[in-house]
């Protein structure tokens, strides 16, 4: 039995031209537009790209500063040694230690949506890389999570720094902001991120490299946009 569709999201459907390519601006305005819920809905956006993750010089991970942030609070989970906790504590880190979060993360606690640690205590962290490296959550060079100055690591995530990584199926998913942010500051995130996901193209892959582009609001369906509507900068 289908899901019967609800009268706001038949009002979204309605306004939606079937097999356009819509400009980010004009997605942005018609999401605006078309938001019903209460609360300030996160802008997300779901970038198909033509690559392979089964190959490992195809996995697809890194980060980008968003100028205008997410809007969204992240909780961040700093795993340090004993010298560095205070000065991560102050950087903006919700929970500063280790030994005893390797425990907690061990028991099943995911209180965190990032986590940082120095390279000095990687070694330490091998018992939970099992648990964090299916969900993204495993410090990593190449998403930037692993510095031996946490502090500035930490203050770069709360001025809008955010991890990105292709699921299994080559799909890139993050939040650009919220529906409450003006088209400019949405336009400005995702041109900062699309920017990232360009610039970080595998060498080995071969043909279209972006498939294709959607953005959607947390209750909303997805709306096809046209790449080549950005402003390249």
């Amino acid at each position: 039995m289908s899901k019967k569709i609800t009268k706001n999201k038949r009002i979204f459907l309605d306004k939606i031209i079937q097999n356009k390519k819509y400009s980010f601006e004009e997605a942005f305005l018609l999401l605006k537009e078309t938001n019903f819920v209460k609360f300030d809905s996160s802008v997300d956006i779901s970038v198909r790209l033509n690559i392979n993750t089964r190959l490992p010089d195809q996995m697809l991970r890194g980060s980008v500063l968003l100028p205008h942030g997410t809007g969204r609070k992240i909780k961040i989970l700093a795993l340090v040694t004993k010298d560095k906790e205070l000065e991560s504590k102050k950087a903006g880190a919700d929970y500063v230690g280790l030994d005893d979060y390797i425990e907690k993360i061990k028991s099943g606690w995911k209180g965190m949506d990032i986590i940082v640690a120095m390279p000095t205590v990687m070694s330490q962290l091998s018992p939970i890389g099992k648990i964090l490296g299916p969900i993204g959550l495993m410090p990593n060079p190449k998403m930037e999570t692993i510095s031996m100055n946490p502090k500035e690591l930490i203050r770069a995530i709360r001025l809008g720094k955010i991890i990105f990584k292709a699921d299994r199926y080559g799909i890139v998913h993050s939040s650009i902001g919220k529906i409450s942010f003006n088209c400019k500051d949405l336009l400005d995130n995702v041109q900062s991120f699309m920017n990232q996901i360009i610039k970080n193209k595998p060498s080995s892959s071969k043909g279209t490299y972006i498939k294709s582009i959607y953005l959607s609001t947390t209750m909303s369906f997805g709306l096809l946009v046209d790449l080549k509507s950005l402003v390249k900068k």
